[in-house]
C-alpha cells in the first residue's frame, strides 16, 4: 500500500520545482538568433541590418519583462542552401528561442519550409521580401512584420506613367524577391496602360553586364533596375561607361543607402530616379525622425553607419521590434512552445516609425509604401525624398486573393 505521507510529500516537491523552474524561466535570457548576409553582392546592407536589430534591443537597454536579450548572430551569402545552414546552426546548436532573419528573398521561403520543422521556435523574418514566403504554403511559426517585394512597388507604375515613361525595359536579378519587385511594378504599370517589351533576367552577384545594357531597345523611355548592393553599383558603372542615358526606376533595394552612398562618381545617375518602397529618407513623420536620429547617434559614419538608416536597417529594426514587443505583451512567457507569445504576435498592431502594422491571417505584413525620388542635398548626399504615401497596402495589392499570382520570370505580362 502506497504511504499517504509519502506521495503527498512528493506531489508536494513536484509543485515546489514546476513553481521553481517556471520562475528561474521567467527571468532566463532569452536567445534571439539574428540572421543576415554578411557575405557576398548584399554584405553592406546585411551589415547594416544588423546594426538595426541591435537598435531595437538598446532601445530596450537588452531586457524585456525581466529576461536579459542575448542577440546571437549568424551569417549567409544570399544563398538558400546557406541561409539554412545558418539557422539550423542557431536553431540546433545555440538553442536560439526566437530567430530575425533572412535578409534576401530566396532564403526566405527556404528559411519558412525550415520552420515548419523547428515548432519550439518563433521565427520572424528579418529583410526578406519574396511574396512566396508568406503568401504560398505559410508556416504557422513563420511571421514578417516588414511588407514584402510587390506591396513596396505599389504607386510606381502610375508615377512612371504621369513621367510619361510608356515603355519601359526590366532588368533585374533571377530569383524570387525581384520576380516580387516586377510583379508589383507590372501589375499598375500594365494596367495603366504601359509596356514591357523587355525583361533581362541577371544572375545574382553578376560581374558583367556588357550584353544586358547592348540589349536596350532605342525605344524604350526608362529602365527599370532591380538590382541590390554590389549588382546595382557593378550595373550603373558600367552602363554610365557605355554612354546610357535612359532614365531609371529603382527597385527598393537600388535606391537604399548601401547603393546610394557607395564612393564615386557614377553614383550620380541615380539623381532623378524614382522609386517605392517601405521608407523615404526625408519621410517627415515624427516618429521616423526619431529612429533616424537614433540610428545616427549609435551609429556614425565613423562606426559605419549611413547618413540614414537603409532598408535593411529598417525592416530589421521593426521586425526586433515586434520580437521584443510581442516578448512585453506576454510578460516573457515563451512555455507551450510559444503559443501565448505567437498570439500575441498575430494580434498585435505594431507601432513602426513609419505608421502602424498589422498582420493578415498569413502572418504577413500590411502596411504603407513610400514613392520616392532621388535628389542629391547640399554636402552631396543622396536621398529619397516623399512624392507620395500609400496606406494599408495589402498582399495582393488590392486584387481579389483568387484572382492573384505570385510574380515569376513570366508572370505578370502585359496585354
Amino acid at each position: 500500500m502506497v504511504n499517504k505521507r509519502f506521495l503527498l510529500s512528493g506531489i508536494a516537491a513536484a509543485a515546489f520545482a514546476a513553481t521553481f523552474t517556471g520562475a528561474w524561466a521567467q527571468g532566463a535570457p532569452v536567445k534571439l538568433g539574428v540572421l543576415a548576409t554578411l557575405e557576398g553582392p548584399f554584405a553592406a546592407g546585411g551589415a547594416d541590418g544588423m546594426r538595426g536589430a541591435e537598435l531595437a534591443i538598446k532601445e530596450r537597454g537588452g531586457v524585456v519583462a525581466g529576461r536579459k536579450i542575448e542577440m546571437i548572430k549568424a551569417s549567409s551569402d544570399a544563398k538558400p542552401d546557406v541561409a539554412v545552414n545558418s539557422a539550423r546552426k542557431l536553431v540546433e546548436q545555440d538553442k536560439v528561442d526566437i530567430l530575425v532573419g533572412p535578409l534576401s528573398g530566396g532564403e526566405g521561403i527556404a528559411v519558412k519550409d525550415y520552420s515548419k520543422t523547428q515548432p519550439q521556435v518563433t521565427f520572424i523574418n528579418g529583410g526578406s521580401g519574396a511574396q512566396a514566403t508568406t503568401l504560398e504554403n505559410p508556416s504557422p511559426n513563420f511571421f514578417r512584420f516588414n511588407t514584402e517585394g510587390g506591396q513596396w512597388m505599389v504607386g510606381l507604375g502610375k508615377a512612371a506613367m504621369a513621367k510619361g515613361y510608356k515603355r519601359v525595359m526590366v532588368i533585374a536579378e533571377d530569383y524570387s524577391f525581384p520576380y516580387s519587385q516586377v510583379q508589383g511594378f507590372m501589375t499598375e504599370f500594365c494596367g495603366a496602360g504601359g509596356k514591357v517589351p523587355v525583361k533581362a533576367w541577371v544572375p545574382l552577384g553578376g560581374k558583367d553586364y556588357s550584353s544586358v545594357i547592348a540589349r536596350i531597345p532605342k525605344d524604350v523611355d526608362a529602365l527599370l533596375l532591380v538590382l541590390g548592393g554590389a549588382d546595382a553599383v557593378n550595373f550603373l558603372n558600367q552602363y554610365e561607361a557605355a554612354g546610357g542615358d535612359k532614365p531609371l526606376l529603382g527597385g527598393s533595394i537600388t535606391v537604399s543607402q548601401d547603393v546610394l552612398n557607395y564612393r564615386g562618381k557614377k553614383r550620380d545617375s541615380l539623381v532623378g530616379t524614382l522609386s517605392a518602397g517601405p521608407l523615404a529618407d526625408a519621410y517627415d513623420g515624427a516618429e521616423w525622425r526619431k529612429f533616424v536620429e537614433a540610428y545616427k547617434t549609435n551609429y556614425p559614419a565613423s562606426a559605419g553607419g549611413y547618413p540614414s538608416p537603409s532598408l535593411f536597417a529598417y525592416v530589421y529594426y521593426v521586425n526586433t521590434k515586434a520580437a521584443l514587443d510581442g516578448l512585453a505583451a506576454v510578460n516573457g512567457d515563451l512555455s507551450g512552445n510559444h503559443a501565448k507569445y505567437r498570439d500575441a504576435l498575430q494580434k498585435m498592431v505594431l507601432k513602426t516609425p513609419t505608421g502602424d502594422v498589422r498582420l493578415d491571417s498569413n502572418r504577413q505584413a500590411i502596411g504603407t509604401t513610400f514613392i520616392t525620388e532621388v535628389v542629391k542635398d547640399a554636402q552631396g548626399n543622396l536621398y529619397n525624398k516623399v512624392l507620395a504615401k500609400v496606406d494599408n497596402v495589402n498582399q495582393t495589392l488590392g486584387v481579389p486573393p483568387a484572382q492573384f499570382k505570385i510574380g515569376s520570370r513570366d508572370v505578370p505580362a502585359c496585354p
